[in-house]
């Protein structure tokens, strides 16, 4: 599956200044894709089931 496609979208936890940020897609109905805003193309990309990433906000939330 490629992970180059898909609208990415910045956290609204990240800052303009760059350091630490996430980028979130939903690259299909099955899959959401996470990956560090410093390596968008080529970089590492951590895919999730839609229930998956609703349980992992719902623990960084908590």
């Amino acid at each position: 599956m490629s992970t180059h496609h898909g609208v990415w979208f910045k956290s609204s936890y990240s800052s303009e200044a760059g350091g630490n940020c996430v980028e979130v897609a939903p690259l299909t109905p099955t899959h959401i894709g996470i990956r560090d805003s410093k390596h968008p193309a080529g970089g590492p990309t951590l895919l999730l089931p839609p229930k998956a990433f609703t349980a992992l906000l719902t623990h960084l939330r908590s």
